[in-house]
């Protein structure tokens, strides 16, 4: 049986160790397992986030092992190598579709039956990978897909226009990297279209601005890695929320990395897309209205993603 309150994170690298922190903060469940590769790794981290319980919410986290996991409602998996300075998403495919199919391997073993949350990059793909391996229903096996893209999209546009950014309405959609696109025909502020808006706060052509923006979301990883040599705050936040969708049975909208039947003509693979995301996963893809040069976008960056499956589709 399923236990709601009891989640578990397989990878305690920056990512992993940074959505169990989160967690840990938020109190969004009772009970946390943290695994990986090396096992004083994972001790290190649940003793580390541990200590801070006094100042949070009263949970137990521990290091533990596959066995524990099997009734977990929620199961985080970051375990892969991390992107490198110059190197892109689709880079790392070969080796952390191998590292998937292993962690999906255990996970089928001891009989799991909560949610796969795959954090993971390239996302999209190794969501597809997941899926393939698991052989469980689409809805049970998610990405975290372009939620952090568009929580930065809409960062950047506050940041421009000098508004809230929970007013902002607007989402990144396809791949997790370079092909991904800016659905700009949905953007409004608070149910005033983007355009509009913008030209309320001086701007009598915010098109360049709007490019500008795009570019500086798509390139945010890569600019942050530059920097710092990884990314894993806006991540470990984006993965908390969606967990917290999950096991709080919210119906969040946010655009997940889902398995596509159909939605925008496009099949046979995962793709970021909003979703309605509650306690059974991704409850229901959206089929939004996109305008026609974004489903082109949209369909251009499916067969990128097509492309890279097709290469190692014989792998799994």
């Amino acid at each position: 049986m399923v236990n709601i309150q009891k989640a578990a994170v397989i990878g305690c690298g920056f990512v992993g160790s940074t959505i169990a922190y989160t967690l840990m903060q938020k109190g969004t469940f009772s009970e946390l397992v943290l695994l990986d590769a090396v096992q004083a790794k994972a001790e290190g981290e649940a003793m580390d986030i541990s200590h801070g319980l006094p100042f949070a919410h009263a949970m137990d986290i521990y290091a533990g092992s596959y066995e524990d996991i099997a009734d977990a409602a929620v199961v985080i998996i970051t375990a892969g190598a991390n992107q490198k300075p110059g190197e892109t998403r689709l880079d790392l495919v070969q080796k952390n579709s191998r590292i998937m199919r292993s962690v999906i391997g255990e996970i089928k073993r001891v009989g799991c039956e909560g949610i796969l949350l795959i954090v993971s990059n390239p996302v999209d793909i190794l969501t597809q990978v997941a899926l393939a391996e698991s052989g469980f229903p689409g809805e049970r096996v998610i990405g975290s897909g372009t939620v952090l893209d568009t929580a930065r999209l809409k960062y950047l546009i506050s940041e421009k226009l000098e508004v809230d950014s929970r007013n902002v309405h607007a989402f990144i959609a396809g791949e997790h990297g370079d092909s991904e696109l800016a659905v700009w025909s949905c953007a409004n502020i608070y149910g005033i279209g983007l355009k509009e808006f913008a030209r309320m706060k001086g701007y009598a052509d915010f098109e360049k601005e709007m490019d500008g923006i795009y570019h500086a979301v798509r390139d945010s990883a890569y600019d942050i890695i530059e920097r710092k040599g990884a990314t894993y705050y806006g991540i470990g936040m984006s993965a908390a929320k969606i967990a917290e969708s999950i096991v709080r049975d919210s119906h969040t909208v946010m655009p997940v990395s889902v398995s596509l039947s159909g939605e925008y003509g496009l099949s046979g693979l995962c793709l970021s897309i909003p979703a309605i995301v509650g306690r059974g996963g991704a409850e229901q893809v959206l089929e939004i209205a996109l305008s026609e040069e974004e489903l082109e976008k949209l369909k251009a960056s499916a067969d990128e993603l097509r492309e890279v499956l097709g290469q190692i589709r014989q792998d799994f």
